[in-house]
């Protein structure tokens, strides 16, 4: 059971990381319009926070698509959204603004952002289970697969 934890905290941490870094960073620099080194503080300070969020984000989810119970590739894309678009959002907002961001930098970053999760909910949700099962590990309603797999 501790190694599951282990490898659930790692995958959904692994798979949040390298996907936020590489959307929040273009997000600041070219819709929030932060400059670059604004942006190496905004990732500094979000990676801890990532490491910190991303397996709270992953029982989120699932727990949201359970009680959703998405049923059609359509509702699972707009649930997987919707569950990242409430969770990601208010931290986001933090770290632009303890990054530097002020006023409408922080109006339209927020809102920059708050367009990319509902783009990329469902990739994200694709990306996850990947790295999940890249761990040997599945999200509810998928079946188990192997660490070769």
């Amino acid at each position: 059971m501790a190694s599951e934890k282990l490898r659930s905290f790692a995958a959904d941490t692994v798979a949040l990381v390298i996907f936020f870094t590489i959307v929040s960073g273009l997000n600041e620099r070219f819709i929030a319009g932060m400059s670059w080194p604004e942006v190496a503080v905004s990732r500094a300070i979000g990676a801890p926070l990532m490491v910190l969020t991303a397996r709270p984000y992953g029982f989120w989810r699932d727990w949201f698509l359970k009680i959703t119970s998405p049923r059609s590739p359509g509702s699972t894309l707009i649930m997987d959204s919707i569950a990242l678009l409430a969770f990601q959002v208010p931290i986001y907002v933090f770290i632009i603004f303890a990054s530097g961001a002020r006023g409408m930098g922080i109006v339209t970053g927020a809102l920059g952002f708050a367009v990319l999760m509902l783009i990329l909910g469902r990739p994200y949700g694709l990306w996850l289970e990947f790295f999940r099962r890249r761990f040997g590990l599945t999200s509810p309603g998928q079946k188990p697969m192997s660490l070769g797999g």
